[in-house]
């Protein structure tokens, strides 16, 4: 069909794509096949999209997938994410003790491996294992499933690992504490989870404490995330009492019996103390599926009571379409309700081929439709590089295969590199620190190769395709650090830098051009503090830090017009260019993630099309250091308009020191201001010290976004601005008697106020030679 004009009004009047009421990334949901039909019906006529071979699953794909799932651990720092890995880890028979994270013992959880993790009784990095559960399914069938788990850090510093582990997964376990609920840490997880298009189920751990209540925490999870949940159990006894829970899909009362809760009692009997609560809240269950999902609707509107069937079938349907979340309680301490948790694992969370995948093919723009993946045995191979570490062996390459399969020995190409070839000399499995040699693994599994050199998020094919994957989105460092080593430097130095810069993409290291210093930038104190002491006990480098620095930035408030002329005259050919445009403030760009950009709109051939670059390139350059501290400048656009040329002296050279001259000439012109990061910070303390706390807070310029009162402690949450967080740890110790605890997290810049750019104005320019100030 020919466009015409009559058919154009229609096009644009075309409905937008149906989007749900819960904010996930509905343009990777839609299908391929309208996103294809789209474009070639917008194309000239004549020109045809691409077309891709498809890939059918077989029926050993479909029996391998059904019982596959790829999960992570998730939550606020301190809610039992490692300790609930422990447990399923001893269910599942892959350990054979149970260890705690901070234990009497010494020995720390399976999951934390490195020594600092156990110090400290946090985990740092991400790890991943597998294991294999016998399920019990609807209708009291058993079924054996093959698990992959990632436990991550709950802790903000350690962010990138929970944003990586998070893109290669197909579902997620959000733990939520019974008594603090949703908090600071777990509201990052759950956006994390919506740009990743991640299904979660809920589990409420520690019920066994004081305080405890779930109903509280349910209630957060639908009005804080922003999702629809309603309780699939309801405990047995509250608090120290805690002994099971009635399942209220199947209708059954569980108990736990033996040393360590291994021994799972089911009684169709339920006690009569929760029988009418659980009814009750089976009713509720029933109500809000009926808002996200259609069949149980049309049985409560002709008010029939679903059969277990219909009810497992549409939690499974809503979980998967990111509409719903099923919420699990129970105590991974007190080992109670952990087995009922991973029969939901199986029953609710996708499987690889429920979970749907895409990649770029790198031959073709970059606006073309997205490739959809099949994890296919027979499809060419597609896997994403997620996590790089290093192991004793060389680099461990942590992946997770999308389509085909991937044999020891077998030659792989790197896509994005000239796409470089490269042998698997080793194929592993990861249990923590452990590895298990395998031959082969399939579509949809998690592994790790040694011996490949890449970098963290790409792309590697069997050569007969050019698919790339997006790679996780990598937030900016807020904090600096000079780093100095004692004494002579020597190779470790670098090397350990080289190492965790390679590891870890927040991790940034630049030296300082004025200073000659070592400067590293991280997520945090916390962050950098880690590091610098990997650094002595991997490496052997004692390191001395100075002051940390706040990453500042500049950005311009209003636009400023130049007509720039940069003349230079020596002996032989000169330098001349001549530039005219405006450099105007430019607010963040979702799509591409960037709020700098760069537009030509020279006409004529003023400029010639070969010197834009170079005029691309000097802005870029000059953007690197603002006037006023220093610091790199942020939310601006160069519009470049006009310009003039000579036949003989107009070079790149002169374009680009054209531009940077232009734009150190009338900076000033566009009023520029300091800007600094704000961080959301959450403050947990005993209630007697509420006023002390938000008195604390006022004192550095906090504003006070919501306050909730418990029983016997409250929280706060509050932003503060990061220059002013320095030292407040021991503030809060000092104020709580050692009670009180807080974290935070970067939320945006901001101006910052007129008394402190003048400050750092004037320290800027007492660091700067006499000559340029």
């Amino acid at each position: 069909m020919r466009l015409g004009p009559q058919t154009l009004p229609f096009i644009l009047r075309a409905p937008a794509p149906c989007r749900s009421s819960f904010p996930f990334n509905w343009r990777r949901s839609l299908p391929f096949s309208r996103n294809a039909s789209t474009a070639a019906a917008l194309k000239p006529e004549g020109a045809s999209a691409p077309q891709y071979p498809t890939y059918d699953l077989s029926e050993k794909d479909h029996t391998r997938l059904r019982f596959q799932r790829n999960i992570g651990v998730s939550a606020h720092i301190d809610s039992g994410k490692t300790t609930l890995t422990e447990r399923i880890l001893y269910y599942t028979g892959r350990i054979r003790d149970i260890h705690e994270v901070r234990g009497r013992d010494n020995v720390g959880a399976k999951m934390d491996s490195m020594e600092l993790e156990r110090e400290k009784g946090i985990t740092i990095q991400s790890a991943a294992t597998f294991c294999d559960w016998v399920a019990t399914d609807y209708k009291g069938n058993k079924e054996k499933y093959a698990i992959n788990i990632i436990d991550t850090p709950g802790h903000v510093d350690f962010t990138i690992e929970v944003e990586r582990a998070l893109r290669v997964l197909d579902g997620a376990i959000l733990v939520l504490c019974a008594v603090s609920g949703v908090q600071s840490q777990t509201t990052t997880v759950d956006r994390q989870m919506r740009r990743y298009n991640v299904p979660r189920i809920s589990f409420i751990n520690k019920m066994d404490r004081p305080g405890a209540n779930p109903w509280r925490v349910i209630n957060q999870i639908r009005t804080k995330l922003k999702i629809p949940a309603a309780a699939v159990q309801v405990p047995i006894g509250v608090e120290d009492e805690l002994k099971g829970v009635v399942d209220l899909v199947r209708w059954k009362a569980i108990y736990h019996e033996g040393a360590k809760g291994q021994i799972v009692v089911e009684s169709d009997e339920i006690p009569a103390e929760v029988l009418d609560f659980a009814k009750e809240k089976r009713r509720e269950l029933i109500e809000q599926l009926a808002d996200v999902d259609d069949e149980i609707g049309e049985l409560l509107i002709m008010d029939e009571e679903p059969s277990t069937e219909q009810l497992t079938h549409a939690i499974r349907r809503a979980t998967v379409g990111l509409k719903f979340s099923p919420v699990f309680m129970g105590s991974a301490v007190k080992n109670t309700s952990v087995q009922p948790l991973l029969d939901g694992v199986c029953a609710y969370l996708p499987n690889p081929s429920e979970a749907p995948a895409t990649a770029h093919d790198t031959k073709l723009p970059a606006g073309s439709p997205p490739v959809p993946l099949v994890p296919a045995e027979a499809a060419p191979l597609v896997a994403l590089a997620f996590k790089l570490e290093e192991g004793r062996f060389g680099q461990l390459t942590y992946m997770r295969v999308y389509q085909g399969s991937m044999k020891k020995g077998q030659f792989i190409h790197q896509v994005g590199s000239g796409n470089k070839k490269v042998k698997v000399p080793r194929l592993v499995r990861m249990h923590s620190n452990e590895m298990e040699d395998i031959e082969e693994i399939g579509p949809g599994e998690i592994c790790a190769i040694f011996g490949v050199d890449c970098a963290s998020g790409d792309t590697f094919t069997d050569g007969s395709s050019n698919y790339s994957m997006t790679s996780m989105f990598v937030p900016e460092p807020v904090i600096s650090l000079a780093l100095k080593p004692v004494g002579q430097e020597g190779p470790n130095f670098s090397r350990a830098l080289g190492r965790f810069r390679k590891e870890d993409p927040t991790f940034r290291v630049h030296v300082d051009k004025e200073s000659k210093e070592t400067i590293i930038s991280g997520m945090g104190e916390l962050h950098l503090e880690i590091y610098v002491e990997r650094m002595r006990r991997e490496y052997g480098v004692e390191c001395t830090t100075g002051k940390p620095r706040v990453a500042f930035r500049e950005t311009i408030t209003r636009p400023a017009d130049f007509a720039y002329t940069h003349k230079k005259q020596t002996g032989g050919a000169g330098q001349f260019a001549r530039v005219i445009g405006s450099f105007e403030p430019m607010e963040f760009d979702e799509e591409t993630g960037k709020d700098i950009g760069f537009e030509n709109q020279v006409m004529g051939g003023n400029i010639p099309n070969n010197y834009i670059p170079a005029c691309e390139k000097g802005f870029y350059e000059a953007l690197e250091k603002g006037s006023l501290s220093g610091n790199p400048v942020s939310g601006c656009r160069l519009v470049l308009k006009d310009g003039a040329f000579h036949s003989v002296d107009s070079s790149e050279l002169a374009f680009r020191l054209a531009i940077m001259g232009a734009f150190r000439e009338v900076y000033q012109n566009a009023k520029p201001v300091i800007l600094e990061p704000i961080m959301t910070v959450e403050v947990v303390a005993p209630s007697e010290f509420q006023s002390a706390v938000i008195g604390g807070l006022n004192s550095r310029r906090g504003t006070i976004i919501d306050s909730e009162v418990r029983e016997d402690e409250f929280t706060a949450i509050a932003e503060v601005a990061l220059n002013d967080m320095f030292g407040y740890a021991s503030f809060l110790r000092g104020q709580t008697q050692g009670k009180g605890e807080f974290s935070m997290e970067y939320k945006k810049h901001m101006p910052v106020m007129p008394d402190v750019q003048a400050e750092l104005h004037a320290a800027y320019k007492a660091t700067m030679p006499s000559a340029k100030k």
